[in-house]
Order: C-alpha cells, then structure tokens, then sequence
C-alpha cells in the first residue's frame, strides 16, 4: 500500500513533465508564445527540480523523508494551482519554477522511502520496476491526459489535474507511507544549490537564446561560458567540501557513475522527441490536442509494457545488456522518426515512436536499479536525489538542444523562402517566431499567398524537427556503446545483513 501511494504521488511529477507538451500550439494561440517562450515554460520547471533536488535529497536523509514528501505534495498543488490561473507567458514561466520545487521534495523522497522499506533485493529492484515504470508511464500518459483535459476546459486545467492528485496521496500517506532518516546526515549544501541552478540555468538560456542571437554572439557565448564555469566551480565545490550535497566518490562506482549517464541520456532523446513531436502532430497533421494525444499511445503503451517487464530482463541478462538493449532500441526509434517528410502521416512515426517508448520502459527502472543498489542505505536520499537530478537536466537538455536545432534550421530555412516574396518585417518576425504562428498569418492571408507560406513554413519546420531527432539519435547510439564498455557485467546478489555497497568500496580510502 505505501508502494502503491508512492507511485500515484509520484505520477504527477512525471506526468508534469509531458502534460504541457500537448498545450504548447494552444499557448502559442492564447498567450502568443513563440518557440523560445515555449522552450523556457518546459524548462524552468527543470531548473528548479533538479538544481534543488539534491538539497532535497540530503533534507529528505536529515529531517525525515515522509516530512519531506508530504511537503514537496503540499508546495506541488500550490504552485499548480498558480500556473493554471497565469495571465501571460512570464507568470507561466515563474509559476512552473515553483512548481519544481515541489517535485524536487517529492521525487527523491519517493525513491528512498522505497529503497529503505524493500531491503531484500529482489523485493527492491521489483519495487524500483514498479517506481520507474510510473515515472515512464506518467511522461508517456502526458499528452494523452493534456489532450483529454484541453477537449472538455481550458489550457489551465493541464495544472489543475494536480491538485486533487496530491490531496489523495497526502491523506494515504499519514497512515500507509513509514517514515525513516540517517540521523548522521549533513545538513543541506546550499551554496551547492545556488551554483548548480545558476549553472544550469544559465546554460539552458545559451542553448534557447541562441537560435535568436546566433550561435556565436557575444552575449551568447558569455552566458554559456558562465553556466559552465559555475558548474565547473559546483563541481570543486563539492570536491572540498566538509558537507557536500553530492558525494562525488559515488561515481568511482561503475554501477552508479555509467548507469546514471545512461539515465541522462535516454531522458534527452525521450524529452527531446515529446517536445517536437506534439507541435508536430497538431500543426503539421491537424490533429487537435485530444486526437495529438491519443496518437501517442504507441509511446505510452511500449513504456508501460517494458517498464515492468525490466526486472526480469536484467534478471535474466544483466543490467549492462538490458540498458544497452534498451539505448539501442530508442536510438532506432528517434532514426526511423528523423525520416519525416511533408508528405508523411502518421503511420511513417508509429514504429519509431514504440521503439522509444521500448527503450525508456527498459533503460530508466534497470539503471535506477543499478544506481540505488550500488548506494549504502543511510545515503538513499541523496542517491535518489542524483538519479532524479540526472533525469531532470538530461529532459531538460533534451528539450533546449533539440529546440534549438529545430527553431535554428526552421528560420534559416523559411528566411531563405520568404526572401523572395518581401514580406513586411513585422510580419516576417511573426511568422519566424514559431509554425504556429505562421499557420495563423497564413490562414489570415488565404489565397495562393497563405498556401504558399503554409507550405513553406512546414516545410522549414518539419527539416529541423529531423535535425534535431537525427541528432538526439546520434547522441543515445554513443550512449549505448558507452554503456556496453562501462558497466559492469551480471551483478551479484550481496548478503542481506551488514552489506557493503560497490560505492561504499570504491569511496573508502586504499591503502
């Protein structure tokens, strides 16, 4: 019963993550966001998240993860509640940065709870199937739940679905969910904080602003530069440190370090491709939001199958084949679906969207597995906290990198189309800012001049909606040789009483 609540509380947080995916054309509509406003309301609730998951984690190990938890469910329907009553693009983006605060007290509260009340481990990697699999199955059921809401209400009611969620899950976890915490636990890193949000916040802003300035404006350089300096200096941070919110030995462990990248990575592709695809589906197909979302089941349903199923793959043959496996499988998905042209339909992206969904349903429940497992159990908080941190900045990077390449690819091309026809300035600047906005100015013009800018901006849009999966493919096909060279082959299973984890070993000191 306290795995179960865990896991429905948990839902929220990864169906947040997708949710809005199926509402970006109507955001573009009814707030008038461009391509950059749409890339900033994904990410700056990844921000958030994952800069304070770890001090959430090491919070969850000090004070209690159930306090933990049930505050993260308190803070999540709050700023929920914010967010669906936003009047304009930056009130939407301030409240979805409050909103991952709130994830970031739940999602590694979940995962140390589980791992500290499944100690047998095969109850536990069984356990950790089931967590993972909500996690997949809440980013995959995103659109379909967004487009279910958006045919019946408004675009704030992707947001409100939250509450009512969170209200079931903190009244059955007062009595189901236990408690427990590492009374030795150091006290919350906050300078660590501090620099890795700022890092990787302005890392992200690099990334989205640099379709607009060019890649190699001044302004954009300094930013990227910067947010890499500053997790430069959160990385020697944490290295010297008497209290550090990240114990970097953790990585000298292949078990940890390898699985945790493979996590990452697979986030990229998954987040990456849910991002383009959506616009895809509704603007490129005329699918409404519900239409959109159901056709996404082909990702949803190969999640939920693989998800669970996970367990006794990497039972039967080890998790370095079973994360490979799965690495491989999206990177087919994300080539197949690179494939798109404007004269596809849907069934050209069906098989490609499955593989994905394969993939995500095998890689993210065995490699969490690998990382917790690899963990002593008085540092569960902080090793959830790192593995959700992963998930967060490897979706998030996904969404920035891929956007980018798209938004980047699709006004160079329609500049290059539109050069000839002389738009006014004004209306050329619309029409470059997303294709939602430029289906809009089409539609308004009609005649053989709308068609013709419809076409084209489809056109643009749809050669950098391949650029950008083809090269997410690229990235998880060197992921998955990766994994093969650096994991470690079978695990073995260790004594239940006093056991040593493979971190633990590789942290302590050789003599």
């Amino acid at each position: 019963m306290a795995l179960a609540v865990l896991c429905v509380s948990l839902l929220i947080v990864s169906l947040d993550g997708t949710v809005l995916n199926v509402a970006l054309p109507t955001l573009v509509r009814k707030l008038h966001a461009s391509s950059r406003d749409l890339q900033w309301i994904v990410d700056s609730y990844v921000v958030l998240f994952a800069g304070l998951m770890l001090v959430s984690g090491s919070l969850a190990d000090r004070v209690g993860r159930k306090r933990t938890f049930l505050a993260g469910l308190v803070a999540f329907a709050a700023c929920s509640t914010w967010a669906a009553f936003s009047g304009s693009v930056g009130m939407l983006i301030a409240a979805r940065a409050a909103m991952g605060i709130g994830a970031a007290l739940i999602m590694p509260s979940t995962l140390a709870i589980i791992t500290n009340t499944f100690t047998e481990r095969r109850e536990r990697q069984r356990a950790i199937g089931l967590w993972g699999a909500t996690s997949g199955v809440g980013i995959a059921l995103g659109p379909i739940v967004g487009g279910l809401l958006l045919a019946h209400f408004s675009w704030g009611s992707v947001f409100l679905i939250n509450v009512p969620i969170a209200a079931v899950g903190f009244a059955c976890a007062l009595p189901l969910v236990p408690d427990s915490k590492n009374p030795a636990a150091s006290r919350p890193d906050l300078a660590g904080a501090l620099l890795s949000m700022a890092g990787l916040g302005l890392l992200l802003d690099a990334i989205i602003e640099a379709p607009v300035d060019g890649w190699s404006s001044a302004l954009v350089l300094a930013t990227g530069l910067g947010g890499l300096a500053l997790l430069a200096t959160f990385g020697f941070w944490e290295r010297t440190c008497a209290q550090p919110m990240l114990n970097l030995r953790f990585f000298a462990a292949r078990s940890f370090s390898a699985a945790i990248v493979s996590i990452a990575l697979m986030m990229f592709g998954l987040l990456g491709a849910f991002f383009v695809l959506t616009q895809f589906l509704q603007f490129q197909l005329g699918y409404t939001p519900l239409q959109a979302g159901v056709r996404i089941l082909p990702a949803a349903g190969a999640i939920a199958l693989a998800a669970p199923l996970s367990s006794e793959v990497v039972r039967a043959f080890g998790t370095k084949l079973t994360i490979a496996a799965g690495l491989l499988s999206a990177t087919a998905g994300l080539w197949q679906i690179s494939g798109a042209t404007v004269t596809s339909g849907y069934g050209a992206i069906v098989a490609g969207m499955a593989l994905v969904g394969v993939g995500a349903g095998l890689v993210i429940p065995s490699a969490t597995g690998s990382v917790m497992g690899s963990l002593p159990r008085e540092h569960t908080g902080v090793g959830g906290a790192t593995n959700g941190t992963f998930l967060q900045v490897g979706g998030a990077l996904g969404v920035a990198v891929i956007g980018s390449l798209l938004s980047n690819r699709y006004e160079d091309r329609l500049s290059n189309a539109l050069a000839l026809h002389h738009f006014p300035s004004a209306l050329e600047q619309t029409v470059l800012g997303s294709l939602g906005s430029a289906l809009a100015v089409a539609h308004e013009l009609g005649g053989a001049t709308g068609e013709l800018l419809a076409h084209a901006a489809r056109a643009a849009f749809l050669n950098g909606m391949d650029l950008g999966l083809l090269s997410a493919a690229v990235v998880i096909a060197v992921a998955a040789a990766s994994a093969l060279v650096t994991l470690p082959g079978k695990a073995t299973v260790r004594p239940t009483q006093d056991p040593e984890s493979e971190a633990t070993a590789a942290a302590r000191p050789r003599i």
